[in-house]
């Protein structure tokens, strides 16, 4: 028996050490070991695609005539860009808001989720290329030119860029968290394709869109489709977008939980599980960035559970098992004692149970299509 939990005890250390550090050592190595292919083919100075930006918006009255000035203020000619907004029920005079600020389209559509408003708007859409983004981001003027330069690839379908988050000051540590999740996007993009992108900042070419299910979001969604259907999807770190952060680790674990809820179906049912139409290495990406990350609250809650049960067999075992109570009470002394170690050691505890947390929504109540916006981030 023992043996057994030996094994069992490595093999979890070992999995959680390979998500954590193992997988970015992996991309670097396979980076300098092979020629990675580019973030994007530049694009000839004037190749200016007409685009469709596509804001899905619920009860953001307070921001979307904030979010149309900056797409209309965006160095992308007038003429190319077609601003639409697309209100999912709203009843706080988003619309009104929209209209009054100069969006060129303003759907005024029944609650039907985020995923069904944006397909709506994408059946009106006029653009070739359709970029998406979230009413409570920002984009740098010379961001759409820099993102839609990444189509001059006939092979990429979808592109993603980076989303920088503000707001540090209270107790959240995202930001960190964010670096080096970009730093992953970066290197997934040079070999081959990324395996997930964000809401804030995105778009795809009109014959690449998918419609997926309401409940599944197209920030997990569209990347492993993109892939499985034979294009690439890439992230352009240049192409920049600001959101603002929930200001707190508390509030950071119910977004990611509400996020989680609509990443789990994908997951279980939305054919990410399912190598086919992967390459190999995707296959890879897919396993080591998702799968293994999305199981790694119950690789944490085995080792623990494996580790107190094996103190007496080694002196190992027992700093192990030392080493994770004195996470957990870190991220307990972080409420009382909020330094940037122990908000460090807070913010992870709390977002690894969020994957867990967002499962357990999904499997007892189901993941509703409809979303509500995070008031600290507007």
């Amino acid at each position: 028996m023992s043996t057994w939990l030996q094994i069992l005890f490595w093999s979890c250390a070992v999995l959680l050490a390979y998500v954590q550090l193992g997988y970015p050592l992996l991309l670097a190595a396979l980076a300098r070991l092979r020629r990675a292919r580019p973030h994007a083919v530049p694009a000839p100075a004037d190749a200016t695609p007409a685009v469709s930006l596509i804001v899905a918006a619920y009860d953001e009255g307070a921001v979307i005539a904030a979010k149309v000035a900056n797409a209309l203020a965006l160095d992308y000619p007038r003429e190319r860009l077609q601003v639409i907004v697309a209100s999912d029920g709203s009843a706080d005079g988003t619309v009104a808001e929209a209209r009054h600020a100069g969006a060129d389209l303003v759907l005024d559509l029944p609650r039907g989720g985020k995923i069904r408003a944006q397909d709506a708007a994408v059946a009106q859409a006029a653009g070739d290329v359709l970029a998406f983004s979230d009413a409570n981001s920002s984009w740098e003027p010379g961001a759409m030119r820099t993102l839609v330069a990444a189509f001059a690839d006939p092979a990429v379908g979808y592109a993603c860029g980076q989303v920088r988050f503000v707001n540090d000051g209270g107790t959240n540590q995202e930001g960190l968290y964010w670096r080096y999740e970009m730093a992953l996007r970066s290197l997934e993009s040079r070999l081959l394709s990324v395996t997930a992108g964000n809401g804030a900042i995105y778009a795809t070419r009109r014959e690449a869109y998918i419609h997926v299910d309401p409940v599944m979001g197209h920030d997990l969604s569209f990347p492993f489709n993109m892939v499985k259907r034979g294009w690439r999807a890439v992230y352009v770190a240049q192409a920049r977008a600001t959101e603002k952060m929930v200001p707190s680790i508390e509030g950071e674990f119910a977004r990611k939980r509400r996020m989680m809820s609509h990443a789990w179906p994908i997951v279980l049912r939305g054919g990410l599980l399912s190598p086919r139409g992967y390459p190999p290495l995707y296959a890879l990406m897919i396993v080591s960035h998702r799968v293994l990350r999305y199981a790694a609250p119950f690789v944490h809650v085995v080792l623990l559970a494996v580790s107190a049960a094996l103190i007496g067999e080694s002196p190992l075992y027992a700093v192990a098992f030392a080493l994770q109570l004195a996470l957990l009470a870190a991220a307990l002394l972080a409420g009382a004692l909020p330094l940037r170690p122990l908000l460090v050691a807070r913010y992870y505890v709390w977002t690894t149970a969020s994957v867990a947390a967002g499962l357990w929504d999904h499997l007892r109540d189901g993941t509703p299509a409809a979303w509500q916006p995070v008031k600290e981030t507007r």
